[in-house]
């Protein structure tokens, strides 16, 4: 078994969907700054962090194996690490269990059992609600299963307070609200993919142009919701203008979807909502952290 996971670790490590949960940690790493006036704690934060990550990538093996037939089909999956043949059920579903196993236990000892809690309640959000039966019983499927993606902030904040309130709850909503024209930009783009494996994806069911349009009703009302930071002074000057600049760029990337001629688009306003949100926490976090960087030079 230890020679085996040696030589496919970096199949192992794809299951995990790295790139993914390095967003999501990113997330609940500003949710836990937020979360504090001052400095983090050093353990909750660390084993906090890791254990979120864990349990992301434990949901994302999980959702490799669920997912394996369809996967084979797909062109943008087919050579995932279980089509191939590179790593079986078992395998897969051992290590899932391996990398849940740790989280929980991490969460529980080192942190506090709410987040424990709370992270278990999202990877199975994610894992078995999402994945078994929401992706294939309705068009709103990744607009109802964006709620376990967008719990990291809030367990970031769990973590490090051993509460949920409203602001927590805000972060989570710009998270929520921004998943159906991160994700729909794709399903655009991979349009006949989702419908040879019969998932019914918003622009499978009722076409490209109606998904356009929601696109870029949920870009208008994503840049609504994230000047709410500011106006509830979570934020400040500096979040604000980089959360209006970044939303007038997701805007034009979602007006320039309505081109028919640009058909590189759909992947352009896919690749920029993972920036996108990257930068938006990466300002909130910067803005949390200027005020006390200069009263340590005054």
């Amino acid at each position: 078994m230890w020679t085996h996971a040696v030589a496919h670790w970096r199949d192992y490590l794809e299951i995990t969907k790295p790139k993914v949960v390095l967003l999501l940690v990113f997330t609940a790493l500003v949710g836990m700054a937020l979360a504090v006036p001052t400095w983090l704690p050093l353990q909750e934060t660390v084993f906090g962090l890791l254990g979120i990550g864990l349990a992301s990538s434990s949901a994302a093996a999980i959702n490799h194996v669920i997912d394996q037939r369809t996967d084979a089909i797909m062109k943008r999956t087919e050579n995932r690490p279980l089509p191939q043949g590179a790593l079986n059920t078992r395998q897969c579903l051992t290590f899932a269990l391996l990398l849940c196993g740790i989280a929980m236990a991490m969460l529980v000892l080192l942190v506090n059992t709410l987040t424990a809690v709370l992270t278990f309640c999202s990877l199975i959000g994610y894992a078995i609600v999402y994945t078994v039966y929401l992706k294939r019983a309705t068009p709103q499927n990744i607009v109802i299963g964006g709620a376990a993606g967008a719990m990291p902030p809030v367990l970031g904040w769990a973590a490090v307070t051993g509460e949920v309130n409203a602001y927590a709850l805000l972060l989570f909503l710009i998270v929520f609200i921004w998943t159906p024209p991160h994700f729909w930009a794709l399903a655009i783009h991979r349009r006949d993919d989702y419908a040879k494996v019969d998932i019914p994806m918003l622009p499978v069911t009722h076409g490209i142009p109606f998904t356009r349009i929601q696109i870029f009703l949920y870009t208008i009302l994503l840049v609504i919701i994230t000047i709410f930071p500011y106006l509830v002074r979570m934020s400040g000057p500096l979040y604000l203008a980089g959360a209006l600049i970044l939303g007038a760029m997701f805007l034009y990337h979602a007006w320039k979807l309505f081109d028919d001629t640009a058909t590189k688009q759909p992947m352009r306003t896919f690749v920029f909502s993972i920036n996108y949100l990257m930068w938006l926490f990466g300002i909130m976090l910067v803005d949390h952290y200027v005020p006390q960087v200069l009263r340590l030079f005054n």
